[in-house]
């Protein structure tokens, strides 16, 4: 639990240091006397480094600013990542980790090191004693890079702890324990809720809580906290977590009530006969706000439609709400785009990553709509216990970092909401990336049909090709079409992510054909063979705009990294979502009908579709103002009304 008072918010940090100077001020100089320290530890053997550090501990939790240790700091972990892992700082990472001490958002390359750069502030900010958390997207990355790094924070006397979904109390109270912890953004946003569900059960004081760490006495034969403070998070990809999934809170539902099979009967009477109602004669579709309501044709409709004798007692108004939940889930939401189905269960796939969300629901009765509309069980829709915001969560904490391959487009959102400036790391080598020419097309399948073609062209030449698709079901639709075609190929979805890593990094070797949705963007780096080097490197196809031009920059990013040459294209067609999503279905096919013919279009063709993506970029930033907005304002009431903010106020 966080150490900070209840009106912590990012307000709180704008006197910070950084705010008043560039975060890489006097960088060259921490790098030198890195340097200069550099040498007189290499001369140590391990347990003469492992005492220096302890020196630096020593004086940290004595009080002496991080600021002045920070050359000292870094040239001991750079000595110790060369000693235990093999690995050496360049110094561009150097200047990574400076920003990042500083509470900046460093825009890194894809395959500049970041999970290297990560070891950096996060060791330093360790040595006081307070805890240093690394929130990630998945539970593999946490584990993955906690293991990789380990040898290095070890070396110099620290502990590393994972927090893992499946961990227990116990267990997470022991790597939360941890000088350093690795983990995901969504479990400690759930560990600090359900803390908090503890503390309210206890009857304790919240708004003075210290957490488990602290000198506050605890019951050791009970049930306890397992968080101990809000000190320093460094995110990994961190557009990803901060803006991405910023739209959608974290969420602990409380029991339900005694209408349990009135509930699931309306749910799957809906979904029984949504179809049978039309748009514009039964309902109205609004595409700004995707919300569908019932004309007067269709409450008549519904009111004709037989309804079994469980369904007797619930009332008309409450079933055209669920009817209009199950035409929206029915328009909106399609398996193998939006959800899969996991052992019996609806899964999210994460629309910006392409993995899948294990242990996420929609809310408002989404979730259980979609459930009833595949024939799975569906989950008793809860009430809201306790749910917090990963603005919230992360604003909680004293100081912010991030790093990512994409964040210049965003840092208007990263400093106004965060407080946090974006700061560009130069590359190790210079980038031999080359962007060819959109291609754009007046139909999709002619658009599949040039892409078989140039995947088949630098297929037989010997180039590895990665292909990225924006859903599951697009992937399954351009496998086809290679098979079609006779091209070997692997295919990387939600469906496969037990062997993502083995996938992405053999997707450089010669003459390989990857096809993948969003995921494979980040993570694994991609290693490519000298002979593939030799003619071209990699060659990166993006299928259709995604909503966020960071993703399709993402995928750009797979290749020409660390000095290594590629290439990569982007195509468009007027069939393409994104112009859906930014217009809605009616003004989406009044563009379409304009241009003519299902050949290639000349490039000015594609300016309405660059645009599109720019609407719904700004639709997507003003949503998640409104949210933060209004997650402010029930703050305030709550704490006005001497109520916690983050828990429900019902028994």
């Amino acid at each position: 639990m966080s150490n900070q008072p209840e009106t912590t918010t990012s307000s709180t940090r704008k006197g910070l240091p950084f705010l008043r100077r560039s975060p890489l001020s006097g960088a060259t100089q921490v790098l030198e006397a890195a340097k200069r320290h550099e040498v007189g530890y290499e001369k140590l053997n391990d347990y003469e480094l492992r005492k220096e550090s302890l020196s630096l501990r020593f004086r940290a939790k004595s009080g002496e600013p991080l600021e002045h240790l920070l050359g000292e700091a870094y040239a001991l972990v750079r000595v110790a990542a060369q000693r235990a892992i093999g690995l050496r700082h360049y110094d561009v990472q150097m200047l990574g980790g400076v920003a990042l001490f500083r509470s900046a958002i460093a825009e890194m390359d894809t395959g500049e090191g970041k999970t290297l750069t990560a070891t950096l502030p996060l060791y330093i900010h360790a040595l006081t004693g307070k805890g240093a958390h690394l929130a990630t997207v998945n539970d593999y990355l946490a584990v993955r890079d906690a293991d990789t790094m380990g040898p290095v924070y070890q070396m110099l006397g620290l502990t590393v702890g994972v927090i893992q979904t499946q961990d227990t109390p116990d267990q997470r109270r022991q790597s939360y324990n941890c000088d350093i912890t690795y983990g995901t953004a969504k479990e400690f946003g759930f560990d600090f809720l359900r803390d908090r569900l503890l503390l309210r059960r206890m009857g304790h004081d919240m708004a003075g809580f210290l957490g488990q760490g602290s000198s506050q006495r605890w019951d050791t034969t009970g049930e306890q906290p397992v968080q101990r403070g809000f000190h320093f998070c460094l995110v990994d990809e961190a557009d990803s977590i901060l803006i991405d999934e910023a739209r959608t809170p974290l969420i602990i539902g409380s029991l339900p009530g005694d209408s349990l099979e009135q509930i699931i009967a309306s749910f799957q009477w809906s979904a029984d006969h949504c179809e049978a109602f039309e748009e514009e004669v039964d309902y109205e579709y609004d595409n700004e706000t995707k919300k569908v309501e019932l004309l007067s044709e269709g409450r008549r409709l519904m009111r004709t439609t037989p309804r079994d004798e469980v369904l007797r007692g619930v009332g008309l108004v409450d079933l055209y709400l669920y009817m209009e939940r199950a035409i929206k889930v029915h328009r909106d939401f399609q398996l193998d785009r939006e959800y899969v189905i996991d052992d019996g269960e609806i899964v999210i796939v994460d629309e910006f990553t392409g993995r899948k969300s294990e242990g996420r629901k929609w809310r408002d009765g989404i979730h259980q709509a979609i459930e009833a509309k595949e024939g799975v069980e569906v989950t008793v829709p809860t009430g809201q216990a306790a749910r917090i915001t990963v603005q919230d969560l992360f604003l909680r904490y004293k100081q912010l970092a991030g790093m990512t391959g994409t964040a210049a487009t965003s840092s208007r959102e990263f400093r106004k909401i965060y407080k946090t400036p974006v700061q560009r790391i130069p590359t190790n080598r210079k980038i031999l990336r080359t962007r060819l020419p959109d291609r754009m097309f007046g139909a999709s399948a002619a658009k599949w049909d040039a892409i078989v073609a140039e995947v088949n062209d630098l297929h037989v030449a010997g180039r590895p090709v990665l292909v990225g698709t924006r859903s599951i079901e697009k992937s399954q639709t351009l496998s086809r079409l290679l098979d079609e075609a006779g091209i070997a190929h692997e295919v990387l979805n939600a469906h496969e992510i037990s062997r993502e890593a083995e996938i992405v990094a053999r997707a450089g070797e010669s003459g390989r054909v990857t096809v993948a949705t969003n995921m494979a963007g980040r993570g694994t780096d991609i290693t490519l063979p000298r002979e593939v080097s030799a003619i071209g490197g990699l060659h990166v196809i993006c299928t259709e705009l995604h909503d966020s031009a960071r993703i399709d920059r993402q995928l750009y990013g797979r290749c020409g990294r660390q000095g290594d040459p590629g290439t990569c294209r982007q195509y468009i067609s007027i069939d393409d979502d994104i112009l859906e999503t930014a217009h809605g279905k009616r003004r989406a096919e009044k563009t379409r009908k304009k241009t003519s013919g299902t050949g290639e279009l000349s490039a000015a063709a594609a300016k309405s579709i660059r645009q599109a993506q720019r609407k719904v970029e700004k639709k997507y930033f003003r949503d998640r103002s409104v949210m933060l907005h209004h997650e402010k304002e029930r703050k305030k009431m709550q704490r006005e009304m001497g109520q916690d903010p983050f828990l429900d106020t019902a028994d």
